[in-house]
């Protein structure tokens, strides 16, 4: 229950617009786990939509590492799990970012991984990808590229043409060939089945298949006893076995959380939010980060100059003893993690006017 002097503080501030603060949420082990909703999720994002003493939306936006399917499908889903209207400027996954560069392959040939079916690739087309292919295709236009895996009925045409560039937009589902095709295509200068070339003794003009991943996470939180490996760890496979084949590592872009551009452009969201609520383009200052993995929720924050808070409802457990990066403030769930930044924030503003009051009085006596 807040204070009687909170409360007070927060009538004198009621006029104050916007409010001095804006969150950026994880989802797995934060909002939800699996698809169960947690407990306290709905009532902490009802407080940001106005159900709040001050009366006033706070900017909040979903940052995730999760992805695989288009943020408009995502958003119908999470609004109704959630019961408010998450929109698509609210919402970033892994994979979002990849909206900025999408037109520099425009019209290249890219593979695309990740998810079920050929999701990944509606994504990617959706983008501004017109040549996506998934593993499933180069599978479908011939078999023997993996003997170990029957591909189903659907798509079995793909083009022999070379591969300009490899993102990995989601977790895979078959790491064995999706780990064999990425290979494929850096081993043969991004033409599956032809000639190998090293990519370490290319000529100037000739240049490597370009590798991204989008999500960072060795491992994630679902409605499982303990976490899940994620797509780190299936990056973790790849380079395991690029090394073991060539003696070299490959080089790669890396987004996601923690990563700095990741973070830079949740921050530009966030001001864009800020902007359409209340019509003001400035910077936003004290952004709340509130996630469950230390490894990137927490580390990427306190890296932005976010504050941080780490809530027990997910990757991270205390008895694994202290977290790897130290958040601002240890919280139970988001609830409680929604409501301490709020009477953070407007303390600190409180007692900034009071200050301006005592100087005010002083001054005209």
């Amino acid at each position: 229950m807040l204070r009687l002097s909170l409360r007070r503080a927060y009538s004198s501030l009621s006029a104050i617009a916007p409010p001095p603060l804006a969150f950026a949420f994880d989802i797995d082990g934060v909002l939800l786990r699996g698809e169960d909703v947690l407990p306290t999720a709905k009532r902490a994002l009802r407080t940001l939509e106005g159900d709040n003493p001050f009366k006033k939306k706070i900017p909040y936006i979903l940052l995730t590492n999760g992805g695989g399917v288009s943020e408009e499908e995502r958003c119908k889903k999470l609004s109704s799990q959630l019961g408010v209207t998450i929109t698509q400027t609210q919402y970033i996954q892994a994979h979002t970012i990849i909206k900025k560069s999408a037109h520099n392959y425009a019209n290249k040939p890219v593979l695309v991984l990740g998810g079920k079916l050929d999701k990944v690739r509606k994504v990617a087309e959706s983008y501004g990808f017109k040549k996506a292919y998934t593993t499933l295709d180069i599978l479908a236009w011939n078999p023997a590229v993996w003997p170990f895996y029957d591909i189903s009925q659907g798509e079995r045409e793909t083009a022999k043409t070379p591969i300009s560039a490899i993102f990995v937009f989601h977790d895979p589902r078959n790491w064995a060939l999706d780990v064999q095709v990425i290979c494929d295509v850096i081993l043969s200068g991004g033409i599956i089945g032809g000639p190998p070339v090293r990519f370490d003794e290319r000529s100037d003009n000739q240049q490597s298949v370009e590798l991204i991943f989008c999500n960072p996470d060795l491992v994630w939180r679902s409605n499982f006893e303990r976490p899940r490996l994620g797509q780190g760890a299936f990056k973790e496979a790849f380079h395991a076995v690029f090394y073991a084949l060539t003696g070299s590592t490959y080089p790669h872009v890396q987004y996601g959380k923690p990563t700095e551009p990741t973070y830079a452009f949740a921050q530009d969201v966030l001001t864009h939010e800020l902007e359409s609520l209340y019509g003001i383009k400035s910077p936003l200052r004290n952004i709340y980060m509130v996630g469950d993995n230390p490894e990137s929720d927490i580390a990427g924050a306190n890296a932005a100059n976010w504050s941080s808070i780490l809530v027990r409802t997910g990757v991270y457990s205390a008895d694994q003893g202290p977290p790897t990066h130290t958040p601002h403030y240890h919280a139970e769930n988001v609830g409680e993690a929604v409501w301490w930044a709020i009477e953070r924030e407007y303390r600190r503003v409180s007692e900034i006017k009071a200050r301006e009051n005592i100087l005010g009085e002083m001054h005209s006596t």
